[in-house]
């Protein structure tokens, strides 16, 4: 999947976009822009860091509005990039349902990962989701 694709929202300092796979419905992540000197997520500072914190919350607003996820997990593990980024993965007790397809959060109660990497939507459900996250962030 070409990730431009998926992309949601452009800032100042940072990208938005949506995971490919959404087995956790509104799965996205938010990615420092041309910040090659950042090794750690934890040496964001300034206006990065304040960028990140009100991008942050405009996502958990429009996640809460759009599929009302009963908890927030939050990974900043840069194993398999090295660029910095957070992925933002809303958890469901319960399916939810977005575009005509079910959702089900196989390991509520549980760490989000290993996550179904075989879970599978059509790309036209994939910018359904994007689209609407799009409008609510």
């Amino acid at each position: 999947m070409d990730y431009n694709k998926l992309k949601i929202k452009s800032f100042k300092y940072w990208d938005v976009y949506l995971h490919e796979n959404q087995c956790y419905l509104g799965r996205v992540f938010v990615q420092l822009k041309d910040e090659k000197d950042v090794e750690d997520f934890l040496d964001i500072q300034g206006e990065i860091r304040d960028e990140f914190f009100i991008i942050g919350k405009k996502i958990k607003k429009a996640l809460k509005i759009l599929f009302s996820p009963d908890k927030m997990n939050y990974a900043a593990l840069s194993n398999t990039s090295p660029v910095i980024h957070m992925h933002i993965v809303p958890r469901y007790k319960d399916p939810r349902e977005f575009a005509g397809m079910v959702f089900k959060d196989i390991r509520w109660g549980q760490n989000y990962a290993p996550y179904d990497r075989s879970f599978v939507i059509t790309e036209a459900v994939l910018f359904k989701i994007r689209d609407a996250l799009d409008l609510q962030i």
